[in-house]
């Protein structure tokens, strides 16, 4: 199915305020998962209209997103229970304004859920020429390295730089796959890649079903695992629970740093852009293909979706959505 971009933010939100969102917090998330679909990321785009219903049928009215604490360098900001596209637009721009002012930032937000692509968020940061690191813990959901029981969260990261051109950004989750591309594996009838994810019982499966009756692993093993450990606990300095059980109360942490206070006059951009032209220059591995730069990709696909003013979208995502927005 091919959309609009207008007409793929418009669903988003006659869905979400339909189902109780205010129409405010639906146009920002509509803003931001629009741009994930532009920029290739299906399963953190228009698909995930689904599972935020889902949360929100469970859930009371949202309350006002609070800033808590406050001084020269940091904040604190209760989420209200408000999901966390909004939450985070609100912490990030909140590091911003007190970086801008001191040179560094450390914001930190709890009692929100579901955040969606890191990316989004310190980017915002990086083309405004700072530098900006973002993670959250999530509802636990992947065994720690060794384990089978769920205990950790998909718990991504984030790290944008800024640069002469384009924003360098550099986003992974921590485990092999993430919640969302199960949940659009199984509203497609798609198997999962082997070893992913385990069922109830702490066996292999590729059932999308299973293993989210199960525990999804952690990527790259120990040292993936570890970096999840990592996320877990800058959670828990923003506030969340130690383990997540459910949809709720995720800790979000940003750090945003202005280069200039040790590299001013633009000088650590234009050698960010220096290391980017050189590994693009790089010799490949794969005939007749260069090698791309983190991110760049994700840029690349969203300036050509632009110019075409198209979102793809699965058959079955698009009929299920519109069965959400009668």
């Amino acid at each position: 199915m091919l959309l609009t971009i207008a007409a793929a933010h418009d669903l988003a939100v006659r869905i979400l305020t339909r189902h109780g969102m205010s129409e405010p917090s639906a146009r920002v998330v509509a803003d931001h998962l629009v741009d994930a679909g532009l920029c290739g990321h299906e399963f953190s785009g228009l698909p995930r209209v689904l599972a935020i219903v889902d949360a929100l049928r469970d859930k009371p009215p949202a309350g006002d997103i609070r800033v808590v604490r406050e001084n020269h360098c940091s904040a604190l900001i209760d989420g209200g229970d408000n999901v966390g596209y909004v939450v985070s637009i609100t912490a990030i721009d909140k590091a911003i304004d007190i970086c801008m002012k001191s040179g560094v930032a450390v914001v930190c937000a709890n009692n929100t859920w579901f955040s969606g692509r890191l990316g989004y968020y310190v980017e915002r940061a990086a083309r405004l020429g700072l530098i900006a690191i973002h993670t959250t813990n999530t509802t636990a959901r992947v065994a720690p390295y060794g384990g089978i029981d769920r205990v950790m969260g998909t718990n991504p990261f984030a790290i944008g730089f800024p640069s002469e051109d384009d924003p360098l950004i550099i986003d992974i989750g921590t485990s092999s796959t993430s919640w969302g591309d199960v949940i659009l594996s199984a509203t497609k009838g798609h198997s999962l890649p082997p070893g992913v994810a385990v069922n109830a019982q702490g066996q292999p499966t590729v059932d999308p079903s299973a293993a989210l009756g199960g525990a999804f692993m952690p990527w790259g093993d120990a040292r993936g695992s570890g970096l999840s450990l990592a996320i877990q606990l800058l959670g828990i300095l923003a506030g969340s629970s130690v383990v997540i059980p459910d949809v709720s109360n995720y800790g979000l942490f940003f750090l945003v740093v202005d280069p200039d206070l040790l590299m001013p006059g633009g000088l650590y951009k234009s050698r960010v852009s220096e290391l980017r032209r050189t590994i693009i220059a790089s010799r490949s591995a794969l005939e007749g293909e260069k090698v791309q730069v983190p991110g760049d990709g994700s840029l690349q696909r969203r300036k050509r979706a632009l110019q075409s003013d198209v979102v793809k979208l699965d058959d079955k995502v698009y009929a299920a959505l519109r069965e959400l927005s009668i």
